[in-house]
This record gives structure tokens, sequence and C-alpha cells, in this order.
């Protein structure tokens, strides 16, 4: 993979180029356009882009590795702290990879209420990903505009979950607790008013003309290219590859509901572009679904060895303090085998593959992180592009540093 000897590379390539007339420059990882800690190494002939080597790996986190040294539960948060634009899509991926290892299944509700977290998630994080996108290519407005909208999304996850930001709501075997009984109205006050704001911003930046001379034609990424780096969601999407986990391997019932999967022709940066606007609308004609049907019941697996028991019988009760004590200190006692498990996130396909010897740790935890994926694709797309253009390809990516360095 491109990222994984970048440094050599370009140490290689600043050796080369010394004296000759190429240059070797540094764009992040303190730059206000790469999104995060991320280091571009660019060799340019003038001001055309001749090489790209992503250099990654100054978060220095080590994720996987920590779950090695945790109970399944306590890993949860850890996973508000991937893509954490998107923390309870997060937690779901990863309740469902567990619950895979554990044969298990959860109740209706609770899938429906899943996909609530999810589709929030991904207007979300496509709220920032355009935004920043829009910002990065001087339009301001649009900025402003998409981050109110997203505030009321932090609204309902503080709602439901008491935190704004890592909400560690998604537990193994179901949820923290049931829904509020404010969320709901919540969530019907925002489908009814942000389609309003997505047709906003469809007519200050889809026919602008600036918007359009700095997008379209840039970063193109062709369908075979993507699908020979293994890169997912809308950058596969807008690359005319018609491919979304929720319909080809549906998973918390995407099976019941109609909604669409946007795909591009070009691959280029509007495309992508394009890809994440009609996302935002298909999530909400999703959510809508799920409020409409709502099931009633319990949102937890009633296995009281997977999830805590009640706190009344806990203080009553021998087999349940025993249960209780078992799950906190060892944690969920997990068969010996290997799953992998995969969900459609925000920024792609994010995976879980999970190695037990049995007890309550996993002997390995390996993480297919989105951003770390579609981050192969730079040095494709940028080549023989100017330098300005750096700019558009990085926002079009959408990436997240804290995924990358996992």
């Amino acid at each position: 993979m491109e990222l994984i000897d970048s440094a050599s590379r370009a140490q290689v390539a600043m050796d080369e180029a010394l004296g000759s007339e190429k240059m070797i420059i540094n764009m992040g990882p303190q730059h206000p356009s790469t999104h995060g800690v991320l280091r571009v190494v660019l060799e340019l002939d003038g001001e055309e882009v001749v090489n790209v080597w992503p250099d990654i790996g100054y978060l220095h986190r080590g994720d996987e590795k920590i779950a090695e040294n945790m109970t399944y539960t306590q890993f949860i948060p850890y996973t508000d702290r991937l893509d954490y634009l998107a923390p309870l899509a997060n937690n779901v991926t990863y309740a469902y990879a567990v619950e895979k290892l554990l044969g298990m299944d959860v109740p209706p509700r609770c899938k429906y209420i899943r996909v609530i977290c999810a589709e929030l998630a991904r207007i979300s994080s496509h709220l920032l990903g355009l935004g920043s996108f829009a910002m990065d290519i001087g339009a301001m407005t649009v900025f402003l505009y998409l981050f109110r909208e997203r505030e009321k999304i932090y609204d309902m996850a503080e709602c439901i979950s008491g935190a704004r930001f890592t909400t560690s709501y998604t537990r193994i075997g179901g949820l923290a607790r049931d829904l509020t009984p404010e969320f709901l109205p919540m969530l019907r006050k925002f489908l009814k008013e942000f389609p309003a704001t997505v047709d906003e911003t469809d007519k200050l930046l889809t026919r602008n003309r600036i918007f359009c001379d700095r997008t379209r034609g840039i970063g193109v990424l062709t369908k075979a290219d993507a699908i020979d780096l293994g890169v997912t969601g809308p950058c596969l999407r807008g690359s005319g590859v018609d491919w979304d986990i929720r319909k080809s391997h549906p998973y918390s019932s995407y099976e019941d509901f109609d909604f669409e999967v946007p795909v591009g022709t070009v691959g280029d940066s509007y495309d992508r572009y394009l890809c994440r606007m009609e996302e935002m609308r298909q999530s909400v004609r999703i959510l809508h679904q799920a409020v409409d049907n709502l099931p009633d019941g319990p949102v937890n697996s009633p296995d009281a060895k997977i999830l805590l028991p009640d706190k009344e019988a806990v203080l009553t009760k021998m087999e349940e303090l025993i249960h209780h004590f078992i799950n906190v200190t060892e944690g969920i006692n997990a068969p010996p085998g290997e799953i992998y498990f995969s969900a459609e996130n925000p920024k792609g396909e994010l995976g879980f593959y999970i190695v037990s010897k049995g007890g309550g740790t996993p002997h390995r935890l390996k993480i297919r992180a989105p951003s770390f994926v579609n981050l192969q694709a730079l040095p494709v797309m940028a080549k023989g592009h100017m330098m300005s253009d750096m700019v558009t390809i990085l926002a079009s990516i959408d990436f997240v540093m804290g995924e990358c360095d996992r």
C-alpha cells in the first residue's frame, strides 16, 4: 500500500530532486486543509503535482492493541474515537461484530433504533464533510448553514446518550437505554426542517460557477482504480460503482427500508459531492420510515450473561449478583473463533475482524478503517493536477485521521 512506506519513498524522491528543477514540499501535518494531522509530501514540477506521498502516523493511537487488554464492553468508548464525526455509527458496527461472534440477535426495536443512530451519524458526518469542503474552496456561508443543522443532531445525540460527541450509546446485546420521550418529537421536527437546508445548499453550490470549476474534472478516480484500491463509500460510488453494504449485505433490518443508492458517472470531486448530497436526502427517507414503523418491545437481549441484569434484581437475588460481578470483572464469555463484520459507515466500509480464544477479551482485533483505505487513492487522484487542486481533492475524499491512525 502507498501509505505504508510513504516516508521512505518521499525521502528517496527528495534525494533525487536535489539538483533537478523539481521541488519537494510538505503540505501538513499542521495545515487547515489536511483535515487533521496528515503530512502530504508533494513532488512538484513548477505548480504541477508529479508525485504524492501521504504520510500518516502522527496520532500514535494503538486502538487495536488496546482492545486486547480490555473486555468487549470496555472497548465501546474507543470506537467513538475512530471516526469521531460519526460515533453513533461506530458503536453500532462494533456491537454487531461482537454479537456475531457470540451468535446472538437483538430485539427488533433495538435494530430500528440502531438504524436511526447510524443514519443520523451519516447526515452529521456529511454535513461536516461538505461544509468544510465548501469552506476550503471559499464558500463560507454553506459552512455556517450546515453546522447549524449539525448542532441539532448533537442535541439529539445528547438526548438519547447523555453526550454530544463521544456517545458510547450502544451495548453488546442492545442499547444503554431506550429512547427518551423527548427524542422522537425532536427527530420529527428535524426531518421536517432539514430538507430545506439541503435544497438551499444545492442552490448555493451545485450550479455555482466557481465551485463547479474547482471540482469538475478534478481528482478523477476511475471505476477500475477505485475497485483495485479497495475504496468504499461515496468515493467508490462517485466513481460509478453501485455498492452499498446496506443493500448488498443488509444488517440491522435495512432490508425493511426503501431507499436509493446514489452513483456517480465521472468519478471526480464533483461527483463525490453530489453523492453525499443525495445520501443525506436518502437518510432522511430512511429515518422517516424508521420513526413511522418503530416497533414496540424491549431494546436489550434478555440474556443476563451478556448484558448487566436489572439493578433491583442485583440487589435482591444471588444469581443476578453473580452475573453482574462476572460481567464487570471478567467480561462477556465469548466462544473461541473468528469473525468479520462490516457496515456502511459515512466514510465507507467500517469492519471489525475479531479473533477469540474464549473469555472476556479478544485475542486479536483488526479494524478495517475506510478513511485509511480511501487515502490510498490520493496519489492516483492528484498526479497531473495543480498544487491548488490538492485542497479540493483532499476535501472530496472526506477522511478523518482518527481512524487512519487507529
